[in-house]
């Protein structure tokens, strides 16, 4: 066949072979129009430029390794879909698949063309396990339809959105549209505008009305007219040309997409962009509902990156009516001091004269090779370990917990699912407990913490910790209030101090630095240590964290305790052992506040009457609206240590906020009255009818 691209002459005409190169007088046995055509493998690379020679195929292990004609190597899905749709649809018109006069049919038969080609192995595993399948390498540039046959042209899914909001089709134009969408999630109740403007935003297109017709455009399109200051129009006030400018610092120096990963089960992948040589920290984040290769993805996102940092540069002048052919999306040139930049049309305002507004452009923005290729991590199967098991004694969280209760959190990877918790007072017949399903937020301290102030911020420390898994975001201080961003830092064995951040600042994968931080939350000052070690453990106190259905009667009592993988009986390796004695840390009353200094107000030596105001450990206790707080313990009382040194020189019992300690006993105690210049060492218990003392306040007493 010497006319291989005019399949329609050569079925439509008799054939005369060329015997050395001449054409022979009598032609061959064909009959023009008698068979239909079938197009029996209809394929084309999925690599740039693909069109040009859709025959040929990528190998590098072949000798017939070849890219396209100017191909430049870069993976194109969408060269190869817009392929197949021009192919089919061009076939799939009648005025250009001429009906034979022979026999009941179409010069080419539709129905049998076959596209080129599907694989039976199953996809993503192929071509993901190249260690199975050794030409898994050759999918992502090759003719392979699988994993990407399921896509639909960016063009499509627009008209069909605009079709969705009661647009007419003949006023839909999606011809300037080019890409492929993997996936599209639309997970909320939306407007298709607002479905339209999260496609626009990750493939770079504008919408515009124009003459009654919503076109859809790329941008990066070439300049359609040139403008020179000699077209402007001036405005009676202003100048006739504004350019401007913007700050670096207004500028993201990092831009951050999240997207699912078109070659995976649809897991989140983040891709970045990013300047070097700026003046500017800031980081910018956005996250798109989208199934997109992560290779894919990065071009897009340096796009966008590029995108902003070039049109951070804007022109706003006026143009004569003759200038009507121009719409807003439009590319022009503007000769400007000596040079030629290009523009895109933002908005155009008609009056006398069409007031324009543009941001630069540079082509070159819109046509960046793709990210490097990332190995897809396929699902294989799961096999559990021994999970990182923390139990905690800590004051009541939430309403909903009781406050004996103590905590248990469980972090795994893989997560299986659910986890159990078996306790025994010996070493074997462990009984279940309970079972709980969240992950918990586990990390380990990156630096040394050290103490710091109570009741106010502490500015001067940050928190450095690494995270297992899961992210920490910042928050506002309303919301700090309202308990957020709580995490339990232990300052030593079993001791805790509750510690609330309202800044998190990612400063490594995994690892968070946290400041603005509240301290000694819910009565924990006492667990501060100055400092903790770095290593030390940090547990993110939120609804992951389980409560341990125990009885009051089970405090105090040591328990060996098992925790693992709900799916496996108790005995499996995977679970880990601990030993742990619950003691009702909830229970325990908080510690006295605001002990009056004697200096503070004229007194003659003799009796000393000691003030103090109570807390509670009442959730309701933090309501500014009470006159006093709550109190939750069955009775008030309270015990008061004078202290000598180390020595407990006396114990005095008040059953209200304050206590006499009597010249008598002073005089007993020291060998004369307290007087100005002395002071005096206390210990302030409250007491609670179930655990006895609760946390101490010990103060040094002025006079």
């Amino acid at each position: 066949m010497f006319r291989y691209k005019d399949p329609r002459a050569w079925w439509s005409n008799a054939h005369y072979d060329r015997p050395g190169g001449v054409e022979s007088g009598t032609p061959t046995a064909w009959a023009p129009q008698s068979k239909p055509i079938w197009f029996t493998e209809l394929g084309c690379p999925a690599i740039d430029r693909g069109t040009n020679q859709p025959n040929v195929f990528f190998d590098p292990k072949s000798s017939e390794s070849f890219t396209p004609h100017f191909s430049r190597g870069w993976r194109d899905d969408a060269i190869q879909r817009t392929y197949l749709e021009a192919t089919y649809l061009w076939w799939g018109t009648p005025a250009n698949n001429p009906v034979s006069s022979v026999y009941d049919g179409r010069m080419v038969h539709v129905p049998e063309c076959a596209a080129w080609t599907w694989d039976a192995r199953p996809y993503p595993f192929f071509p993901a396990l190249t260690d199975v399948w050794t030409d898994g390498a050759n999918w992502r540039l090759g003719h392979w339809l699988t994993g990407r046959l399921g896509a639909v042209s960016l063009a499509a899914l627009v008209r069909h959105l605009c079709v969705r909001a009661g647009m007419p089709e003949a006023r839909i134009d999606v011809t300037g549209l080019w890409g492929a969408v993997e996936g599209y999630a639309i997970g909320a109740l939306e407007s298709p505008r607002a479905s339209i403007t999260t496609l626009s935003r990750h493939f770079g297109f504008d919408a515009v009305e124009t003459e009654g017709t919503i076109r859809f455009v790329m941008r990066g399109r070439a300049a359609v007219a040139s403008v020179t200051h000699d077209d402007l129009v001036a405005a009676r006030e202003g100048d006739v040309l504004e350019l401007t400018r913007a700050q670096e610092t207004e500028l993201p120096q990092a831009l951050k997409w999240q997207v699912a990963r078109a070659d995976e089960d649809y897991d989140a992948a983040l891709v970045e962009a990013r300047r070097i040589t700026v003046d500017t920290t800031r980081i910018a984040s956005e996250s798109f509902p989208m199934a997109v290769p992560p290779e894919e993805a990065e071009r897009r996102c340096r796009r966008a990156l590029m995108e902003a940092w070039v049109g951070r540069e804007t022109a706003a002048f006026r143009l004569p009516p003759s200038r009507l052919a121009l719409d807003p999306a439009d590319a022009i040139r503007l000769a400007h001091d000596g040079r030629l930049v290009d523009l895109r049309l933002v908005s155009i305002a008609d009056a006398g004269a069409r007031g324009i507004e543009a941001v630069r452009q540079d082509r070159a923005t819109y046509d960046l090779p793709p990210g490097d290729p990332r190995a897809a991590s396929l699902t294989r199967a799961v096999v559990f370990g021994a999970p990182d098991a923390v139990l905690m004694d800590l004051p009541q969280l939430t309403e909903d917990q009781p406050a004996h209760r103590p905590l248990v959190a469980a972090h795994a990877v893989p997560w299986p699912g659910e986890m159990a918790v078996f306790r025994s007072p010996s070493t074997d017949g462990f009984e279940l407990l309970t079972t709980f399903g969240g992950r918990a937020r586990i990390g380990t301290l990156v630096s040394e913490f050290y103490s710091g102030p109570t009741s106010r911020f502490d500015l001067g420390n940050a928190l450095v910790i690494d995270l297992l898994s899961g992210t920490l975001e910042s928050v506002t201080d309303l919301t700090l209030f309202g308990g957020a961003n709580a995490l339990a830092v232990e300052s030593a064995l079993g001791v805790w101090e509750i510690v609330q951040a309202g800044v998190a600042e990612l400063i490594a994968p995994g690892r968070y630095r946290l400041t603005r931080l509240l301290r000694g939350q819910r009565g924990t000052e006492a667990a501060m240590a100055n400092p903790v070690q770095a290593g030390a453990r940090v547990v993110v106190l939120d609804a992951a964290m389980a409560s341990l259905p125990i009885a009051e009667a089970d405090l105090g009592l040591p328990w060996n305790w098992r925790i693992g993988p709900a799916s496996r009986p108790v005995s499996d390796e995977t679970y880990v052992a601990q030993a742990f004695t619950p003691v009702g840390v909830g229970l325990r009353p908080f510690s006295v506040a605001h002990v009056e200094q004697p200096w503070r107000k004229p007194r003659i030596p003799g009796d000393l009457t000691i003030r103090w105001a109570r807390r509670s450990r009442a959730l309701a206790a933090d309501s500014w609206g009470a006159v006093e707080v709550p109190l939750i313990e069955e009775v008030e009382a309270y015990e008061v240590e004078i202290l000598d040194g180390a020595t407990v020189k006396r114990v005095l019992n008040a059953t209200t906020t304050s206590a006499i300690y009597t010249a008598a006993q002073q005089t007993t105690d020291w060998g004369g009255l307290l007087a100005p210049g002395d002071t005096l060492d206390i210990r302030i218990f409250q007491i609670s009818a179930l655990i006895g003392r609760g946390a101490a306040k010990t103060v040094t007493l002025t006079f």
